[in-house]
């Protein structure tokens, strides 16, 4: 093809008349961070106004109606109850939800300060066993007599 235009050349051509978009380019997913393990030890969050009233709820609504278990229907029907509540009717709730709260707080100080002294010993004990359990419980065996005989 002398002197005439390849389709290719003249793509490229139209590419710099026509409006330059923004190349989007898919975001890289985020790394997922490795969660800290759960301490059981851990005292557990006190439970506010509304989830004191509902433990209570939830037995006055299964005596009264002993065929529904959906807790979806409870949970609903509690909530109603709770919005229709004075200020009044809820201040029972609201002070025992306050106690529970100051319960946690004397609770959580104990445990931060155990922490703090205990987390130290826990974390030499980890360090300075290099057996995994199994060998641990080998051992243990030896030293009581019970030693298997491998008889093939």
């Amino acid at each position: 093809m002398k002197g005439g235009k390849s389709k290719a050349e003249t793509k490229k051509a139209d590419s710099k008349l026509s409006i330059k978009k923004k190349e989007t380019k898919p975001k890289p997913k985020p790394t997922k961070k490795e969660k800290a393990g759960k301490d059981p030890n851990k005292p557990k969050r006190p439970p506010s106004a509304f989830f004191v009233f509902m433990e209570e709820f939830r037995k006055t609504y299964k005596e009264k109606h002993p065929n529904v278990n959906k807790v979806a229907v409870i949970g609903k029907a509690g909530g109603e109850k709770w919005k229709s509540l004075t200020t009044a009717e809820k201040a029972p709730y609201e002070a025992r939800a306050a106690k529970l709260k100051t319960e946690y707080g004397k609770k959580m100080d104990a445990y931060n300060k155990q922490a703090e002294s205990g987390n130290n010993a826990a974390d030499d004990e980890e360090e300075t066993s290099d057996k995994s359990k199994s060998e641990i419980n080998d051992d243990e065996d030896d030293e009581s007599g019970e030693e298997e005989d491998d008889d093939e």
